[in-house]
């Protein structure tokens, strides 16, 4: 039997560091970070961080936090999780952007993809790409085998470049957006190359939004997190 996608819970959180924090002492923003990531990484089951500074306007860091999803009431203990972990330390952290949605077991493919991202894997790419993603309304108003066929060019361009690899989140009914696209990479440019063979695809003009777009460095440990810090 083919191995299905196990359904996991990922949140994507973007920070910007308050005046406050910056106006701390080297040393006090270090407990403070250490601090909170600490209390995070706690009452999750993976936890990932990237450098934002620098790559856009407005955040300076991105947390991923990842938790098996099959129970229903794992959303709730990850809210009061991170709600708890954040007061301590809101005075010197705001949120930017939050972006979230579960992983399930694709309808237009029978198997697994050896591209899918794990996200509970502690060595992670060197950049990490993410998007909010929406289909136009016309999109579902078509067949699903029509919508399959389109979906089928869609996966073979992106097998072209097997060194780049993704997780889907669906979200739909849940934020703003119906999936919340992610992709990891070592190289960027060869990412912005599959992008644009992606763009001629039979989907494309079905996509309603695709933006804001994120790009982000992964810090693999708080001694790498804390030299731009």
């Amino acid at each position: 039997m083919a191995e299905a996608t196990p359904q996991t819970f990922n949140h994507f959180g973007l920070v910007r560091f308050t005046d406050a924090y910056w106006q701390e002492t080297p040393e006090a923003r270090r407990r403070a970070l250490c601090g909170w990531l600490e209390r995070l990484r706690a009452d999750v089951d993976a936890l990932h961080f990237y450098q934002m500074s620098g790559i856009e306007v407005g955040s300076d860091l991105l947390l991923w936090s990842a938790i098996e999803g099959g129970d229903v009431t794992a959303p709730t203990r990850f809210f009061n999780a991170f709600a708890a972990a954040l007061q301590p330390y809101r005075r010197f952290v705001e949120l930017t952007t939050t972006l979230w949605g579960f992983t399930k077991p694709s309808q237009y493919t029978k198997t697994r993809s050896n591209q899918e991202i794990d996200p509970y894997t502690a060595e992670r790419a060197p950049y990490l790409v993410m998007y909010p993603f929406t289909k136009t309304a016309e999109w579902y108003q078509m067949p699903r085998e029509e919508r399959g066929r389109m979906m089928g060019e869609h996966i073979k361009v992106g097998k072209q470049y097997p060194e780049i690899t993704q997780l889907l989140l669906y979200s739909t009914g849940l934020q703003d957006q119906e999936f919340v696209v992610v992709y990891e990479t070592d190289d960027l440019l060869k990412f912005s190359s599959l992008v644009t063979d992606l763009r001629s695809t039979l989907a494309r003009p079905y996509t309603e939004r695709d933006t804001p777009l994120h790009t982000a460095i992964h810090q693999p440990d708080m001694d790498a997190l804390m030299r731009w810090l």
